[in-house]
């Protein structure tokens, strides 16, 4: 037989000496053979390689579906990784498989990937994201399945919500720096068009820092991804833009690092010249020489508590629809400390 060819299920049946039907029945644990029988089957089911056709299967209406569909953004960002291996772990667990979607940021996108993975039947989605396009919320609304929204934390949400307040986040941002005396901020961050919780995170923190007298100065918005790259060459667009920046407040982790490094590299002194601060607490933090003033937030926890709450729906064990995994303010070493 060749190596490329597929074993059919009639295959292991003549091979093990029983009907299709059997050895389906078999596959499918549904009883009415002897273990002995069993044993045969499945011990030719090793030997040739024979892998079952699930949705076929799902579509056969013989079991319920065991694949869950999860969609993130891109996996070039290092907190959505985190989620989806949260996910993924606690899925494996309850014996259920994660198919990902990568919606590149567009609600286009996030459409043409739920309407292919419905037509999979998945027992339920989880999503990055509470915004979604009029057909694509039609079609989750119609799905009949459970639907988790994870990262923006949502009130009133398709079915349940998983996430933070990130304009909370933002704001307790603003009113740390502003407390310090920063008076005059700046921001790097990318397109909000496609950025929604990094929106949210910003109008927080323009509140608190104009509601303590101070100004978001320059706010410069890449059309980039929100990496180390892109933080680099954002913070010398505007420093060269604004000369009085004072502190200033990146996206996320990955582009305050960029920031930090462009700082040192023009022999900027952080925090004496200017202060850094960024979101998302990544775990490269905790290696580096000075501690990044950040916000904390577990996104391996946040991916555990969607595919729990989750499985829950699936269980049908009572849930409620919002599910707040909160943050924590990390001071760090580069601002100046209250009262410097």
């Amino acid at each position: 037989m060749s190596k490329n060819k597929k074993v059919s299920l009639s295959q292991v049946a003549q091979a093990a000496g029983v009907s299709k039907m059997t050895a389906s029945r078999v596959l499918r644990d549904e009883g009415g053979y002897s273990e002995d029988t069993r044993a045969r089957v499945m011990a030719q089911v090793d030997a040739l390689g024979y892998l079952p056709n699930r949705l076929a299967t799902v579509f056969a209406g013989d079991q319920g579906s065991t694949f869950i569909g999860v969609s993130i953004p891109d996996l070039g960002n290092e907190v959505f990784a985190q989620v989806l291996e949260g996910i993924d772990r606690k899925l494996g667990t309850f014996g259920y498989q994660s198919v990902l979607g990568l919606t590149q940021h567009t609600l286009q996108e996030e459409e043409n990937w739920i309407r292919t993975v419905l037509s999979w039947q998945p027992a339920g989605l989880i999503l990055t994201g509470r915004y979604h396009s009029a057909r694509a919320t039609e079609m989750l609304r119609n799905a009949g399945i459970p639907v988790v929204e994870i990262w923006d934390l949502n009130s009133s949400p398709l079915d349940i919500s998983v996430g933070i307040n990130h304009f909370d986040s933002g704001f307790d941002m603003g009113r740390y720096l502003a407390s310090l005396g920063y008076g005059k901020i700046g921001y790097v961050g990318t397109s909000h068009d496609t950025a929604n919780a990094a929106t949210e995170r910003l109008n927080g923190f323009c509140k608190a820092v104009e509601g303590a007298g101070g100004a978001v100065v320059k706010q410069l918005c890449l059309h980039d991804t929100a990496t180390y790259y892109p933080g680099f060459y954002g913070t010398e667009q505007l420093l060269a833009a604004t000369k009085d920046v004072e502190c200033i407040y990146y996206q996320n982790d990955a582009m305050a690092f960029g920031g930090l490094q462009y700082c040192a590299g023009k022999g900027l002194n952080v925090p004496n010249d200017i202060g850094i601060a960024g979101w998302g607490d990544l775990p490269i933090a905790s290696v580096m020489n000075r501690r990044l003033t950040s916000c904390h937030v577990s996104h391996l926890k946040l991916g555990q508590r969607a595919a729990e709450v989750m499985m829950a729906r699936l269980s049908e064990e009572p849930v409620t629809n919002c599910h707040d995994i909160g943050f924590r303010l990390i001071p760090g070493s580069t601002v100046r400390n209250s009262g410097g």
